[in-house]
């Protein structure tokens, strides 16, 4: 944001014009000056002067013989420009004066005719590219001034650079309103009183999308002649870094850089059957925006329609088709009120970043369309003339109600310390145009202008802002800290948990390659080939965001081993991406929380006498018993199969909620060996990947009961049952056969090698009642449902007659 000290100096009458002081004024109210620019004249001797006579030279075709005034005598001078007449106001270098590239002016004589001094263009002046014509200045500037001051030279021009929470800072009155408070003077913003005639615009307006468009005004010029518009014009939108182009294109512009709300100015015979429409694109369409690009349209984009289809990208560029030519005369003024995120998503999806999507993307004042349409309105039919109709078009989809903040005395103490009464605090705020009522606490009511300020902190920082930083004495803030949340508690816990085992915690970038989903074997229609593709990677090896964490995680490993590790074992907590669209927000990719693992080569307790265990797929569910128990999660593992994983060693993870519902929460195995080869790593490789979600979920209360006090029975059942039963299996179905009598049931021996390929389990069974001894009459008929529950599963009990 460039800004003008004498553009500035229209809305506020600074204390000082010392631009170090003004630096440090703007500094210390948290806008970073990235630059000071001190322009000067190129020029001396140039006055604003006026034409009095145009007369024919006497011996030449291609000039005229003119006199002027600077307030006195007239003046006989010679031009060559036919873009004027008498009457006109020009600039007029007399004789001495010397122009730009140290061009001295004297007096000559031409064909006969004696000629004092010069009548200068824009381009003589280096004030513009025009060299067809002199430079003919608004009828009322001022005769005789020194033309350096007409066009507002010397000027200091401070280039800002405004943070994303300050939409109002991107205009000069938002600046000004700010300097105003730091210098404690009152800031005049402009109050446009355009003169109407009776009548109301055709072109009707609806709002299909509120939730995109907040609300939308129009207003109706008619008889406009479209041209350049005046230098003072120009000449300010030149010094903001903007190129002037035509007077309805300008003053959109201008009003834009003023008052910080964008507008943009249609051709109202150019719409299409007189009627605009606010909705989302359909796809298949196109628009080609002002720039000449044709841009593809998808159902995300928010855009203008008339009768023909969409004619502008909301809140970021208008279209061609509607575009204010030469020969427009019918004039229609849209201001509107976009929602921010919206925009700032179809900028970047277009690569189109325009001045308005800068300031829409921020949040613009949902107050300010009315205004900033009628003083649009004022400066077209002062450079443009014809009539504006006395009716606006408002229509309001999501009306806007100002917040207001309860601020105590107590947390403006506690946060920047003793001696700021609440009168005090209460007349910082009122400088920067918020209401402010009561004593303690104050309740400040927001304007649409500060968007950014939501919550008491926000307000405090305004009154430090204001009070000046440098002002507050050193001193220890008091008060409660913050805390931890449920699960960013359980997040420590978890990683404190597999460290506690015995892993590493690693981090990595968030790419993957085709490689990678290739040696893990997924199939086509797998969602881990729902791949994000990176459009510019740094690597074509790494051109995807990942889908599982397991691939950085075998590739670290393989870097420790090759680097003389003898054995690894890596966690990382990360996110995966997906391209299907977020829940919360389709805009971007779905992108869901994990933890995974990764074991290689020996692990557990070592000593010279006895090495470490080769790892598993028992480690890798020891570990994960290890995370689950400091997490308090009841779980159990069923045997599963998963691309990239052994098929015969590999579980699904099943967690009980708090609502006693069962979820499929991820994955612990040993990887399939041709996986393991692909990444170069020796013998058995364990893994392991689970949603974070899920984990860091509330658990079930553990439910206390009290102890019996009677005294158990025990006994021990051998069953004989096929490979593929689970003992899992086996248990919970004879446990649940005693009717909630078994305390406790545990596998204490497995014997494999018997015929058939069948292996016994050996069961111990622990049953106790909490309110009486267990007789053998008791316990007999609960063993013979306990026996018929394996029976029922194919077990057999061993040793049965």
């Amino acid at each position: 944001m460039k800004v003008s000290l004498r553009w500035l100096e229209d809305y506020i009458d600074l204390p000082t014009r010392d631009p170090e002081d003004i630096r440090v004024a703007l500094a210390s109210l948290g806008h970073e000056v990235e630059g000071v620019e001190r322009l000067e004249a190129d020029w001396t001797g140039v006055v604003v002067a006026r034409v009095l006579t145009v007369d024919p030279h006497p011996d030449a075709d291609k000039v005229r013989v003119c006199t002027v005034t600077t307030g006195g005598d007239p003046i006989r001078v010679i031009c060559g420009a036919w873009n004027f007449e008498a009457d006109a106001v020009v600039a007029f270098a007399q004789p001495g004066a010397v122009l730009p590239g140290g061009f001295e002016i004297g007096v000559r004589t031409i064909r006969g005719v004696e000629s004092n001094g010069m009548i200068c263009s824009e381009r003589e002046l280096l004030l513009g590219d025009d060299h067809a014509g002199i430079l003919v200045l608004e009828p009322d500037a001022p005769v005789g001034a020194a033309f350096s001051d007409y066009v507002e030279l010397p000027d200091v021009v401070f280039d800002l650079s405004i943070t994303p929470n300050r939409p109002d800072a991107m205009s000069m009155v938002g600046i000004a309103r700010d300097l105003g408070a730091y210098y404690g003077v009152a800031m005049r913003p402009p109050v446009p009183q355009p003169v109407t005639t009776p009548g109301a615009p055709s072109t009707r307006i609806t709002i299909e999308d509120a939730g995109g468009c907040f609300r939308f005004t129009a207003r109706e010029l008619d008889g406009v002649a479209i041209g350049p518009s005046p230098l003072w014009m120009r000449r300010r939108l030149r010094v903001a870094g903007m190129r002037p182009i035509s007077n309805a294109v300008d003053v959109t512009n201008y009003v834009m850089l003023e008052l910080g709300h964008p507008l943009h100015a249609f051709d109202a015979d150019r719409v299409a059957g007189d009627a605009l429409v606010v909705r989302r694109a359909h796809d298949g369409e196109t628009l080609v925006t002002l720039d000449g690009v044709e841009r593809s349209l998808v159902t995300e984009d928010l855009v203008i329609c008339d009768a023909d289809g969409p004619t502008s990208l909301a809140g970021t560029m208008g279209g061609a088709d509607s575009e204010v030519g030469n020969d427009s005369r019918r004039i229609l003024l849209e201001a509107a009120s976009w929602h921010p995120p919206t925009i700032m998503w179809m900028s970047r999806r277009h690569n189109l970043r325009s001045e308005a999507s800068a300031r829409f993307e921020r949040g613009v004042d949902r107050e300010l369309p009315l205004l900033a349409s009628a003083r649009a309105a004022e400066l077209l039919l002062e450079t443009g003339g014809g009539t504006l109709l006395d009716h606006a078009i408002d229509v309001v989809a999501v009306p806007f109600e100002r917040p207001r903040i309860e601020l105590s005395r107590y947390e403006v103490t506690r946060t920047l310390g003793p001696g700021l009464p609440p009168e005090h605090v209460a007349g910082l705020l009122r400088s920067i145009g918020l209401d402010v009522e009561g004593d303690d606490p104050l309740i400040v009511t927001i304007p649409g202008f500060r968007p950014d300020l939501e919550r008491p902190i926000d307000l405090i920082e305004e009154v430090a802002r204001l009070h000046g930083y440098g002002e507050f004495p050193d001193s220890v803030p008091t008060g409660f800290g913050g805390g931890w949340t449920p699960e960013q508690r359980r997040a420590r816990t978890l990683r404190a948990a597999f460290v506690g085992a015995g892993l590493d915690q690693a981090v990595h970038l968030s790419f993957i390659g085709k490689a990678d989903l290739d040696a893990f074997g997924y199939p086509g229609e797998h969602p881990a080939r729902s791949v994000v593709v990176v459009k510019n990677p740094l690597r074509e090896e790494e051109s995807m965001l990942r889908t599982t964490l397991l691939p950085s995680l075998l590739a670290s490993a393989r870097y420790n081993l090759s680097h003389g590790a003898d054995s690894v074992g890596l966690f990382e907590v990360g996110k995966v991406f997906f391209a299907r669209p977020d829940a919360t927000d389709p805009r971007i990719p779905d992108q869901p929380d994990r933890v995974g693992f990764v074991l290689v080569g020996g692990f557990g307790d070592r000593s010279l006498a006895d090495p470490p265990r080769p790892v598993d797929f028992h480690t890798g569910s020891a570990v994960w018993r290890t995370v689950a128990r400091r997490l308090g999660l009841h779980f159990e593992l069923e045997p599963a199969g998963h691309p990239g994983f052994h098929p015969g060693r590999t579980a699904d993870v099943v967690v009980t909620g708090s609502d006693q519902t069962r979820h499929v929460v991820g994955v612990i195995g040993e990887i399939h060996p041709r996986t393991a080869a692909a990444y170069e790593l020796p013998g058995r490789v364990v893994a392991g990947e689970l949603d974070l979600d899920r984990l860091l979920a509330p658990v079930p209360l553990t439910q206390l009961s009290t102890p019996s006090t009677f005294p158990p029975v025990e006994f021990d059942l051998a069953f004989l049952v096929e490979p593929s039963v689970p003992a899992d299996a086996l248990l919970d179905a004879t446990t649940e056969a005693a009717a909630g009598l078994v305390e406790r049931a545990f596998v204490f021996d497995e014997y494999v090698g018997l015929e058939a390929g069948r292996r016994s389990l050996a069961i111990r069974y622990v049953l106790r009642a909490a309110d009486r001894t267990l007789t053998n009459e008791e316990v007999a008929p609960v063993r013979g449902r306990m026996v018929q529950a394996a029976e029922a599963m194919g077990a057999e009990l061993r040793g049965k007659a």
